[in-house]
């Protein structure tokens, strides 16, 4: 088991666990709202795989929800030349975010909000990503099941209960992307299609 102090909260990881920290507060135009999660950044190989498993083609647009640094917007737009949004609620990360695509010249291309992505239009989306909790992920359903026929939907390490997902992969990324912290962890990233397979009921209930 690992610790790791951030903003002023333990986080606790063992192998194959998530790290995640008790959201803060922001200030979001005139209302102050707690976070749903405390930031962790995605590993860039973990980036890269996501990305891969979309399917990425001429046309594309991607939403990722909760984008942190900017990185999945920022990689998505530079290797594969597609336009990408970045939602998150943190000013902080916005903030982050916009330097990240200034710094890689992707201006052009990627788009940074500050918004609630309960409350974003995700249809004009053919692929999303995300990084969120499970209770998130089911909250997003309604929103997600209105995306265009054949849309991709992406989660690292994440599942969406009752959605059955059509490819799981599950990779380590010793020495690869400079994000050392993660080696000694297992990353799974979830592939939905939509329309997605209903995820069977579990017996007993």
């Amino acid at each position: 088991m690992r610790a790791w102090l951030l903003a002023g909260w333990f986080v606790i990881g063992g192998f194959g666990d998530p790290l995640w920290a008790e959201p803060d507060e922001v200030e979001c135009g005139v209302e102050t709202r707690g976070l749903d999660v405390q930031f962790v950044p995605t590993p860039q190989a973990v980036v890269d795989k996501m990305l891969s498993m979309a399917g990425i083609k001429e046309g594309d647009v991607l939403y990722d929800l909760g984008c942190g640094d900017g990185r999945i917007v920022v990689t998505a737009a530079g290797r594969y030349g597609i336009k990408a949004v970045g939602f998150d609620l943190d000013p902080r990360r916005v903030a982050e975010s916009l330097a990240n695509v200034k710094s890689n010249s992707v201006e052009h291309l990627v788009t940074i909000q500050q918004a609630d992505v309960f409350a974003v239009d995700l249809t004009p989306a053919s692929v999303v990503t995300l990084y969120l909790l499970p209770k998130l992920n089911v909250r997003l359903m309604p929103q997600l099941a209105k995306l265009k026929p054949g849309s991709r939907i992406l989660s690292h390490d994440f599942d969406m209960k009752g959605a059955k997902p059509i490819e799981v992969q599950t990779m380590g990324v010793e020495g690869q992307g400079g994000d050392e912290e993660y080696d000694d962890i297992q990353h799974t990233i979830f592939k939905w299609i939509v329309p997605w397979e209903k995820e069977a009921a579990e017996k007993g209930r």
